[in-house]
């Protein structure tokens, strides 16, 4: 973690030459791209339940309260908030189905993430296994330096897998259902094109435009390519999401892969500036629709509201 505050305190250095402009353009980006993916969940989700409206405005303010939760807390806890929201807002929904239609709506980033970490490889810039425990990576480093505690996480992630196994076989048949109404639009394919692939491929468009125009705001040679490799950076720090936003990972790839486009220093200042951009932008967001659909800015009550509701929701029979 000391990484991370140590390039929070270059960022600050560094913040005076700040392009403004085109940070305001990158996070003008940012919200499109938000927009884009929330249209095409809500389309998921209106493919999964025929019988119901699925309205635009609910949707978003649960995918934007999700996003900028997952900004400040580990572990992904804005999607539980997300799917509660949503669940809340369409009576008969049910989180089993809703969370199938998040694997749906991340299905196409999955292929394209790994597509961009192919050709990454291609150009030789990833660390290799052997270097990778030495980049200064909170989330990562973590887990190379203490390897006893990742057979721990492991173990507990095996148990988890094999519980929740347990589970769906007890109840496989109503399981087996309300996953398949949250993979629906799959078995459209020009469907699943038109109303999903086409605002998931102009969300892509806007997240590299994003970046593009952070790279100009910290005066770092700003070229499609270099945003494709942020972007790299930025899919590899999602896998790990034991700190919020990936923040750490970022912070250390980033002036790994980028390496030689601008000093070390400036670097760091960009990574760090994006992502604190965004988070403020994200959070900010977040806390104006979680009041108006909850009328409550107390991110434990909302959370612990959320968690009860979804332990409710698995009792419920049928």
């Amino acid at each position: 973690m000391s990484e991370f505050f140590h390039a929070l305190g270059v960022f600050f250095d560094e913040l005076a030459s700040v392009g403004w402009a085109a940070l305001a353009i990158a996070i003008a980006f940012q919200l499109v791209k938000v927009l884009f993916r929330t249209v095409a969940w809500r389309n998921i989700i209106a493919a999964s339940y025929p019988e119901k409206r699925v309205p635009l405005p609910p949707v978003a303010g649960a995918y934007v309260a999700g996003v900028g939760l997952n900004s400040i807390l580990p572990g992904r806890a804005g999607d539980v908030v997300k799917l509660y929201l949503v669940r809340r807002s369409i009576p008969g929904t049910t989180y089993t189905t809703l969370a199938a239609t998040l694997f749906v709506e991340t299905l196409l980033d999955l292929v394209l993430a790994g597509v961009l970490f192919a050709w990454a490889l291609t150009q030789g810039v990833l660390p290799s296994l052997s270097v990778l425990p030495n980049v200064p990576a909170f989330d990562w480093g973590w887990l190379f330096q203490n390897q006893k505690a990742t057979a721990v996480v492991v173990a507990a992630l095996t148990v988890g897998a094999i519980a929740f196994w347990w589970w769906a076989e007890r109840h496989i048949e109503n399981f087996k259902k309300r996953v398949g109404a949250g993979l629906a639009i799959l078995r459209d394919r020009r469907r699943y094109a038109r109303e999903v692939v086409s605002w998931q491929l102009a969300s892509w468009v806007c997240r590299i435009a994003t970046l593009y125009f952070f790279l100009r705001a910290f005066h770092i040679h700003a070229t499609i390519h270099n945003a494709l490799l942020a972007q790299v950076v930025d899919s590899l720090s999602t896998l790990l999401p034991f700190s919020p936003g990936g923040a750490g990972t970022k912070q250390g790839l980033l002036v790994y892969v980028l390496q030689g486009q601008a000093s070390s220093a400036r670097l760091l200042a960009f990574s760090v500036g994006a992502h604190i951009a965004l988070t403020i932008v994200n959070v900010a967001l977040a806390a104006g629709v979680i009041f108006l659909m909850l009328r409550t800015l107390r991110l434990r009550d909302v959370i612990a509201r959320a968690k009860a509701d979804e332990a409710g929701a698995g009792h419920t029979p049928g």
